[in-house]
């Protein structure tokens, strides 16, 4: 049976998906932009866009050209194509589409592109434009599956970590080109120039470790996301998929199995009074 699933983005929450999809036995090809902006790049099949391949926990991801997808996802490793507009879906008809770009708005997505379509985060609405919704925001209902409605809306407020939430994340000072000054895993204090744009400096606002770090030479604008400190300072965490990313990605595979369940089964009913 078809179980090749398609994954739009691939983040650091895409790729906690993707790795527990993979591990339970899916085929899997994920889609990018050319130039990725992601933060937590240790733990990102993202990379691949850069280095030709990316190693999350064992799992290997490999950047590919959208014809040689299928091949790569069927030698058992996780295929990376640079598709914007995710046209390797009608391409490859597979029996799965997962939207976690987290774009807090759908960007194209349709509940006809596959047999199971869910929608990570807010945006998307369960029974309209997708199958199901996994809730992304962290607190009581992280990582449930809703078969109606939408995700709790984004507040605009990062999930809080060691007592911060707004205050561990850095941010673009100005538009301008990005340039790292220190590494992922680096411990930084309080007030510590850890980057620039344009040579303007962005500055800690609390210490702890450098948990994730924009790529060098990025073209970004004024108030984008550049960086994420954690608090905790445990520097073996920025290597391992989040709590967070394994709590949404355990709903994807809630969501796939209890709607394709109900969706062949649906459909197999109907062939029976078709026929």
């Amino acid at each position: 049976m078809n179980r090749l699933i398609v994954i739009k983005g691939a983040g650091d929450m895409a790729t906690g998906i993707a790795h527990r999809l993979f591990r339970s036995g899916f085929q899997i090809i994920m889609t990018e932009l050319d130039k990725p902006t992601v933060i937590r790049r240790t733990v990102a099949f993202a990379e691949a866009v850069f280095t030709g391949m990316a190693v999350v926990e064992g799992i290997r991801a490999e950047k590919t050209e959208p014809n040689k997808a299928l091949q790569i996802a069927a030698e058992g490793k996780i295929a990376v194509v640079i598709d914007a507009e995710a046209a390797i879906v009608k391409m490859c008809k597979p029996w799965g589409v997962i939207d976690s770009i987290l774009a807090k708005r759908n960007m194209g997505t349709s509940i006809g592109d596959a047999l199971v379509v869910i929608g990570v985060g807010p945006g998307f609405t369960a029974g309209v434009d997708v199958h199901a919704v996994v809730e992304t925001k962290r607190g009581h209902f992280l990582g449930q599956v809703l078969t109606q409605g939408q995700a709790l809306p984004d507040s605009g407020i990062p999930g809080e970590i060691g007592g911060y939430t707004q205050e561990r994340i850095l941010r673009a000072p100005c538009t301008g080109i990005f340039q790292s000054l220190c590494r992922i895993t680096r411990q930084v204090k309080a007030g510590e120039v850890v980057a620039q744009v344009n040579g303007q400096p962005v500055r800690a606002a609390i210490s702890g470790v450098l948990r994730g770090l924009l790529r060098d030479g990025l073209a970004l604008t004024a108030g984008l996301k550049v960086g994420d400190i954690d608090p905790r300072c445990v520097p073996e965490h920025c290597y391992t998929i989040s709590d967070k990313a394994r709590a949404v990605a355990g709903g994807v595979l809630e969501g796939l199995f209890m709607m394709g369940n109900c969706l062949e089964n649906k459909y197999l009913d109907q062939s029976k009074l078709s026929s």
